[in-house]
């Protein structure tokens, strides 16, 4: 093969489960010589696997108000040579670089010496470059800070107009950026005008609510160039959203809005698999059963649908092309339902299948257990899909403690119009707790208990007041005791598994179940291969009371005692209004372990701690 006909590799590589958790539509990856913006749904190339999930995607087509929705895996790169370029497709962002040189700029009012490089758009770069005085080509890396707005817009900063303060400023002198210190303190940091002496700190644009910036343009280059929202306006007041300074690789500058269910067995799913196999293919656009029995014919559909009537078959197809999904149900409540439903078995005791579980022997579990847990299900065999909906910058929106995303919330986009989503499927397993609601209402009765939760409560209402969270108008409400107790109970068991299970921490997750429905704790593991199935969990899941001791036995003293026992959530100096009795001694584990990004947590509801409030569940 010819030089100018290889084929080039792509600039960067990471993996599907990375897309949707941190490089989806709209978010910024650093590559080694320059940075990018990962681009929309639709400029994404490649086949895509898809997907089935039928109450995922019902969810979220209710979220995004469209008719239906599709999940596929995100493409990958292609590895024949010979093929067309396949994979995520991405745009240069920022636009503007700073030149690699070595220079140094005296101030002669403080009398300091700055380091200082040229601030350059791309339109000045020759071949990628900066063309010094001496006609040299030097490199260039992109700037760190951009300006974006809380609906999710982005775009460079306007440098001509914040240096010179002036929207009708004509000034088009080269920019320097200088920098003093290490070059991480904002008040350190100038953007200096070479032609006019024209002099601004890079600080004047993170003073809260000071409009530096200007007014939100709603640009969006993740979907074009030129693509922009009409207006960006604040809901409650109605006057213009202003840009906010952003530093290109923070942490706050991308959360991925995710939505996942655990796949469950049901009646119809042996139908619905045997349609997914030739739905897209041969039957989609089947008027009736004579058209199912003619594509019948074909040995691919009459392998795939052996078994069912042509009037069963079309009477599935009718569904589909009706748009109408399975009857909604809350996502938490159908899980912890299919693993109450039976003591002694869930779903189909068969060498393949999506999820397998049986209930465990209680006869060997101590009192002070028995009197709270009401059944212990080994999870031999789970499935795990999970889809990315929209993003945030500068706050998450997380789902509820039902797993559910409000529709309302504020998203970003991830292109114009939407008819599928990305979305991965994970393998695992698990071991899933149930806990007596009569155990738990009662321990709610206890007067330590309800005086706690009256201080978790206050510090909720303090922290949405800091936020500026309408709790009424936006439905935000405070979780619960049982909720908060149940979550903490968790962290302490995954510490305590995760010595003995042969999984890291950081691989095993939760799901906490407090509603209606029941309560209860499913940690559980899962990959996209088969390192999530390797049994660990199930084994532990055998004599969980061993490791239930021990986390018991861990959450009564913590290394930073007497100091987090004695932390209150309605401490306004302190301001960790979201936790009781928690920090990263006992219960803070891994973010990707935990559904609350480390949030609501209190160890004082599950043990007594060195301060005795009298709060706890297992008070023996």
């Amino acid at each position: 093969m010819s030089k100018s006909n290889k084929k080039q590799p792509p600039a960067g590589q990471v993996r599907q489960s990375q897309i949707l958790s941190t490089f989806g539509p709209g978010s910024m990856v650093d590559l080694p010589e320059h940075s990018v913006l990962i681009a929309g749904l639709s400029q994404w190339r490649g086949d895509k696997k898809r997907i089935h999930e039928e109450r995922l995607e019902a969810r979220i087509a209710e979220i995004l108000e469209v008719k239906d929705i599709t999940l596929y895996a995100p493409p990958v790169d292609e590895k024949d040579p010979k093929a067309t370029r396949t994979g995520i497709n991405a745009k240069t962002f920022p636009t503007w670089f700073l030149a690699q040189v070595e220079e140094t700029w005296n101030d002669a009012k403080t009398k300091k010496t700055y380091r200082t490089r040229p601030l350059l758009p791309w339109g000045s770069l020759v071949g990628g470059k900066y063309l010094n005085s001496e006609k040299k080509k030097v490199p260039v890396v992109p700037v760190r800070f951009v300006q974006a707005c809380v609906r999710g817009h982005i775009s460079d900063i306007d440098w001509y107009t914040f240096v010179h303060q002036d929207l009708q400023s004509k000034c088009r002198g080269q920019l320097w950026l200088d920098e003093g210190g290490s070059g991480n303190d904002f008040a350190e940091i100038y953007v200096r005008c070479e032609a006019c002496f024209a002099r601004r700190p890079l600080a004047d644009a993170t003073v809260p609510n000071a409009k530096v910036l200007g007014p939100c343009q709603g640009h969006r280059p993740w979907i074009g160039t030129f693509a922009k929202e009409p207006t960006c306006i604040r809901e409650k007041t109605g006057k213009p959203e202003y840009n906010r300074l952003l530093v290109r690789s923070a942490s706050n500058a991308y959360f991925s809005q995710l939505l996942s269910v655990i796949s469950l067995p049901d009646s119809d799913a042996a139908l619905r698999d045997s349609v997914n196999l030739v739905y897209e293919d041969f039957l989609k656009y089947a008027e009736d059963a004579n058209d199912v029995r003619k594509e019948r014919k074909k040995s691919k559909v009459a392998s795939a649908i052996a078994g069912f009537s042509d009037e069963v078959i079309w009477q599935e197809i009718q569904r589909r092309q009706s748009g109408e999904g399975s009857q909604y149900k809350n996502i938490k409540s159908v899980e912890i339902d299919t693993l109450l439903s039976s003591p002694t078995e869930v779903g189909e005791d068969v060498s393949e299948g999506d999820f397998y579980a049986r209930a465990r022997d209680l006869a060997s579990l101590k009192p002070a257990f028995a009197e709270r847990i009401e059944r212990i299900v080994l999870v031999h065999r789970l499935r795990e899909v999970i889809a990315q909906v929209g993003f945030t910058r500068f706050e998450a929106e997380m789902p509820d403690i039902d797993g559910e995303l409000d529709i309302s919330v504020r998203r970003a986009a991830l292109d114009v119009d939407t008819n599928w989503v990305p979305a991965v499927e994970n393998r695992g397993e698990g071991v899933f707790i149930a806990f007596r609601k009569g155990a738990i209402e009662d321990w709610l009765k206890r007067e330590g208990v309800k005086k706690r939760g009256r201080e978790l409560s206050r510090g909720f209402d303090i922290w949405c007041a800091r936020k500026g969270i309408d709790q009424e108008a936006n439905k935000v409400k405070f979780p619960g005791l049982p909720y908060i107790m149940l979550h903490s109970l968790s962290h302490l068991l995954i510490t305590a598994v995760s010595l003995e299970c042969g999984y890291a921490a950081s691989s095993i997750r939760e799901r906490i179940y407090a509603g209606e429905a029941g309560y209860g704790i499913l940690l559980y593991t899962g990959s996209a291969g088969s390192e999530g199935t390797l049994g660990g969990l199930v084994e532990v899941g055998k004599r969980i009371e061993y490791h239930l001791e021990a986390a018991l036995e861990q959450g009564k003293l913590c290394s930073n005692d007497p100091v987090c026992a004695q932390h209150k959530a309605d401490n306004e100096e302190e301001e960790r209004f979201l936790h009781g009795s928690a920090c990263h001694g006992c219960l803070l584990i891994a973010e990707t372990s935990c559904e609350r990004r480390n949030e609501f947590l209190d160890r004082a509801l599950v043990v007594s701690t060195v301060e005795a409030l009298g709060a706890e569940f297992f008070y023996e």
